[in-house]
């Protein structure tokens, strides 16, 4: 082989290995470019996948609300004079004072003007009960019922054997309920078993010998 020959193999050999130098640096960058492009991809998905979450998280917040403020408005709407009414019991509670006082007052008792007056009395009270009733304002009631503390509160036991304890038999004061709410509770006396008197001499002799 000639030194021309051999200079020429050894070209067309640099030149086969510069020419695969060139695919495989041409194959890494595709590869590169391909993993960049994934990435733009799956950033881009999470990017929409974000903001489709924020919509929904958004879109159920302004539902929330505007329950809460339907269910408001229906509470004010339903309750809003609440206040007012619990006030306004202070009327019939005057009207109820004023009456027993008439009524124990020994210089009118049993007179025309005492009768008089109390029917008075009477049509405001039911005046005042009617047009309470009409704005869903009502009096519990309370007489011979079991006690419920959801409505009543015991201020006192009074002896009874006729009644089964627990039972309503005094009512110091009325309570009234707004709608399907308490307004003010029942203040009430319910019945107790009278003590066995003969069983409790027996116990405060026993007490007293044991000392």
């Amino acid at each position: 082989m000639t030194k021309e020959e051999n200079q020429n193999l050894e070209n067309n050999f640099s030149k086969k290995k510069e020419d695969g130098s060139e695919e495989t640096d041409e194959n890494i960058q595709n590869v590169e470019n391909e993993k960049k492009e994934e990435q733009i991809e799956k950033s881009s998905e999470e990017k929409l996948f974000e903001i489709e979450d924020k919509l929904t998280r958004t879109l159920a917040e302004m539902e929330n609300q505007r329950r809460r403020f339907e269910r408001e408005k229906q509470e004010a709407f339903e309750y809003g004079g609440f206040t007012f009414a619990k006030e306004a019991l202070n009327l019939i509670d005057n009207l109820e004072r004023s009456k027993q006082i008439l009524e124990n007052d020994e210089t009118i008792k049993n007179s025309e003007a005492l009768k008089k007056t109390l029917e008075h009395l009477k049509i405001i009270n039911q005046d005042l009960i009617s047009i309470f009733s009409k704005n869903n304002i009502n009096p519990i009631d309370s007489l011979n019922k079991k006690l419920d503390p959801n409505y009543h509160q015991a201020m006192m036991e009074i002896e009874d054997d006729k009644k089964e304890p627990g039972t309503i038999v005094q009512e110091i004061q009325k309570g009234f309920t707004i709608r399907d709410r308490l307004l003010r509770p029942s203040l009430v006396g319910v019945s107790k078993k009278s003590e066995d008197k003969d069983q409790k001499v027996k116990e405060n002799k026993e007490n007293t010998n044991q000392k």
